[in-house]
């Protein structure tokens, strides 16, 4: 009876492979070549001066990390006040939609003190931001500090309370601080405040030296001893202190208001953020850097926002936003009927606006054509009220646009 004979199927060659009989090295069967003492010496030092390059650049990135990281304080007080208040504050809004408060405080203490005396914290600037949900657009209401406003109980820095009183706007940081201010401006817009940042004249004037100053065009030269302010006519970039003089002074730019000084700092910052946009820095690690140490090291927040990574999320999210859908406007408002050196509302308009806010809709700023400024007083809307040609005050709506209000974009600066 014959075997029962297996064929055995040979393995699969593939190129590259020797084809050295089997049995081993031998005389006739050598085996692979060897490596000199020398070569490998070098691979191996290699190898390590590799892993050391890794180790080191770990190391200075989780330093590098650490100390911006460091930089930023958190202010649990503020939270914890308003966790007291949890009940009498608006509810949140679309989801993914962020509404943020960015205070600019004129405190003397620390690296402000060569700014001269103050009587106690006050808030400068104050910005209601608006992030939509889909990130295609962020619109940034100012907020007059002369506004008369509902401010509601509120917490002093020694544990006292304030009693409900009505006042202007700024009187509600100098009381109770940020929670003070959240609060009355959510009273006053019945908008939910999830986050806020609190910015110094240091970390302003650090921050625009950080993307290598911001360009500005002056029709006329400007000297202002009060803002320490000496700059020629025309186009030009200003830095650090020159900049916080630009944004700060009243008297020597405009007629002296207020309203024509939130102007002007709507369209400085919107020159700032084109800049830090067309200039690639959200993208360039080594350009990032230094804007983000200038930043974190002169910025109170909120826990959530308190970290490099919180805020590395909100840059993210918003760096795709075109500069024409990065809006500046100023909450509608007239002379305050029992003093006209202060504000009050304009209604139904600035509820139009709040609404569009609350409920995530668009809304639409129209720039004043060839270069006009806003009429100091949104109330008038009589052609005597306002530069001739200027859109008017009062929103119109549409269904696609949204409501309009007059205002400025960070495509069109103070040199369009």
């Amino acid at each position: 009876m014959d075997a029962h004979v297996t064929d055995t199927p040979e393995p699969p060659r593939f190129a590259g492979w020797d084809e050295r009989p089997a049995g081993g090295p031998g005389p006739d069967r050598p085996g692979p070549p060897r490596i000199p003492p020398y070569r490998r010496h070098r691979w191996r030092w290699a190898a390590y001066v590799a892993a050391g390059a890794l180790l080191a650049g770990s190391a200075a990135g989780w330093a590098v990390y650490t100390k911006l990281n460091g930089n930023i304080r958190t202010d649990s007080a503020t939270e914890r006040e308003l966790r007291k208040w949890e009940s009498e504050r608006p509810p949140a809004g679309p989801p993914n939609a962020e509404n943020m408060l960015l205070i600019g405080s004129d405190s003397r203490k620390g690296g402000n003190r060569k700014y001269g005396r103050s009587g106690g914290q006050r808030s400068d600037t104050t910005m209601l931001l608006h992030l939509a949900a889909d990130r295609k657009s962020a619109t940034a209401v100012s907020i007059p500090r002369d506004l008369m406003v509902e401010v509601p109980h509120c917490k002093r820095a020694d544990g006292t309370e304030t009693g409900p009183r009505t006042a202007q706007f700024n009187s509600a940081f100098a009381l109770g601080g940020p929670a003070c201010t959240i609060r009355t401006v959510e009273k006053l817009t019945r908008i939910r405040i999830a986050h806020y940042m609190i910015l110094d004249f240091v970390g302003f004037t650090r921050m625009v030296d950080a993307v290598g100053g911001v360009q500005v065009c002056l029709n006329r030269p400007v000297q202002d001893t009060e803002a320490h302010l000496t700059l020629p006519a025309g186009r030009q970039t200003l830095h650090g202190e020159a900049a916080l003089g630009y944004v700060r002074a009243r008297k020597s730019l405009g007629n002296g208001s207020d309203t024509q000084r939130m102007q002007r700092q709507q369209q400085f910052l919107g020159a700032l953020v084109k800049k830090v946009q067309s200039n690639g820095v959200l993208l360039n690690p080594t350009r990032l850097y230094p804007v983000l140490d200038a930043a974190t090291s002169s910025l109170t927040t909120d826990a959530a926002l308190a970290s490099l990574r919180g805020l590395y999320e909100l840059v993210r999210s918003t760096r795709s936003i075109p500069t024409d859908r990065v809006q500046f406007l100023t909450v509608p408002r007239q002379e305050y009927r029992y003093d006209r050196n202060r504000d009050e509302l304009v209604q139904p308009d600035a509820e139009r606006l709040f609404g569009q806010l609350r409920r995530d809709l668009r809304v639409t700023v129209t720039p004043p054509p060839d270069g006009a400024e806003v009429p100091v007083r949104t109330g008038d809307d009589s052609p005597a009220g306002r530069p001739e040609g200027s859109p008017s005050p009062t929103p119109s709506s549409g269904p696609s646009s949204g409501p309009a209000f007059p205002g400025t974009t960070a495509e069109h600066g103070s040199c369009e």
